[in-house]
Parts: C-alpha cells; sequence; structure tokens
C-alpha cells in the first residue's frame, strides 16, 4: 500500500466501546483517506496472548509487565489487510479467540504494558504521518493532537447483537462479556475508556458502515486535512 498513502499529515482518533463499529469505520475510512490504520486493541491482544502463553499469573502486574518488555510485537498498517505478529509468530486469529477476549482488559489496564504501548503506538502514528488509530485511548492519551477525534457509540442491544454476529455467539452472552469489559475498561486507573472533551460524539445504532464514514469524511473535509 505504500504507494497509495497521499501526502500531507492527517491523524484521526477514533475511540469507543467495543461493538460500536471502530474497526470496520476505521479501516474504511483509512483506505478511503490512502492512510494507515492502527488497531490499538489488536496490540493489546497480543501482548495478552503473550501473557497467556508465558503462565504468568494475570494478577502480577510486575510479570505482565517484564512479559511485554521482552517479545517482538509487530503490526501492520495497512487497511486493506494488517498483520500482527509476536516473536515472528502470527496470531491474527489466535488474539480473537475468547481466552485473550477474558483476559484483555486485566492486561491493559497494567500501567507498564499501557507505557510501553502507547510508546509503540505514537511512533508508528508519528512514522505514517495520515493514519487512522482506533482504540479506547486515542483522543484523550495517545494522540491527544489528532486532526480529528470521534467516539464512536451505539446502544448495548446493537453493539451485542453487532459483536455476536462476528464471532457466531448468543446475543445474551455476548451482551454479558461487552458489560464486564466496559466496566473494567472504564474503572482502570490508568487510561481508563473514556470520551476526550473535544471530541465528536456519533452514535451507530442506526447507522450503516457507509453512512458512518460519510459523516466523518465530512468533517475531516470542514477542517481541510481530508
Amino acid at each position: 500500500m505504500e504507494e497509495n498513502v497521499r501526502a500531507g499529515r492527517c491523524v484521526v482518533a477514533v475511540d469507543g466501546p467495543s461493538g460500536s463499529g471502530k474497526s470496520t469505520v476505521s479501516r474504511r475510512l483509512a483506505a478511503g483517506l490512502g492512510a494507515r490504520y492502527l488497531d490499538t486493541g489488536a496490540m493489546y491482544r497480543a501482548i495478552t496472548w503473550a501473557v497467556l502463553r508465558s503462565g504468568v499469573d494475570l494478577a502480577d502486574a510486575a510479570a505482565v509487565g517484564k512479559v511485554a518488555e521482552e517479545v517482538e510485537l509487530r503490526i501492520g498498517t495497512d487497511p486493506q489487510g494488517y498483520g500482527v505478529t509476536v516473536d515472528g509468530v502470527n496470531v491474527d486469529r489466535e488474539i480473537r479467540g475468547p481466552e485473550v477476549t477474558g483476559a484483555v482488559s486485566a492486561v491493559a489496564a497494567v500501567p507498564a504494558v499501557r507505557a510501553l504501548l502507547v510508546a509503540r503506538q505514537r511512533e508508528l502514528i508519528t512514522h505514517a504521518g495520515r493514519i487512522v488509530v482506533e482504540g479506547r485511548d486515542i483522543g484523550a492519551v495517545v494522540a491527544p493532537d489528532a486532526d480529528l477525534k470521534v467516539y464512536l457509540t451505539a446502544s448495548e442491544a446493537a453493539r451485542a447483537r453487532r459483536r455476536s454476529a462476528e464471532d457466531a455467539v448468543d446475543v445474551a452472552a455476548t451482551a454479558a462479556d461487552l458489560a464486564r469489559r466496559d466496566r473494567l475498561d472504564s474503572t482502570r486507573t490508568v487510561d481508563p475508556l473514556r470520551q476526550s472533551a473535544d471530541a465528536v460524539e456519533l452514535d451507530t445504532t442506526e447507522l450503516g458502515i457507509d453512512e458512518v464514514v460519510d459523516r466523518l469524511r465530512g468533517l475531516l473535509t470542514e477542517r481541510g486535512v481530508a
């Protein structure tokens, strides 16, 4: 994709809870902008996979942080097809499994893990120049000077329905898991899930992906950075 990346800086920060449409919207927006795409959640999932593989106690913050420091994490930024590897092993499928999903909030709450990955994310953003970054603390922490900050949300029912369709699991079970993760991510001590004060909030409950992307493109055009 290198030859398709346009010139000029453009950083878009897309935050919000699981099931709000962040990933699909961010990838499609990045492709349309000729920009890079960074899934910060995949980075936390990759570290979680490594921690689970190591067998250390999730409650042992020092041990979890040590694993994060020692593994070699690589993530692509091509919106058409990025890959995640840990110590040279592709973990694209593994990091989306239920074991990682169940543990990622605990690992992401470890201050050492967050400090390490936030620094890495900032490096990737600086190198890319034009990039759409999605996560939970992008506008508030990772890229506070982003050209556009967006907070995507949706009703609990819509979020559960979308995520259960993606994962082919029961809607009720998905809703309970999303509520659990929202609670953990919103109450952690370091960099909790929250909406940046200057972010544009967009409820995607009744909107299709193309509608959401079009609205974001319009906001970027207004700012002169599309």
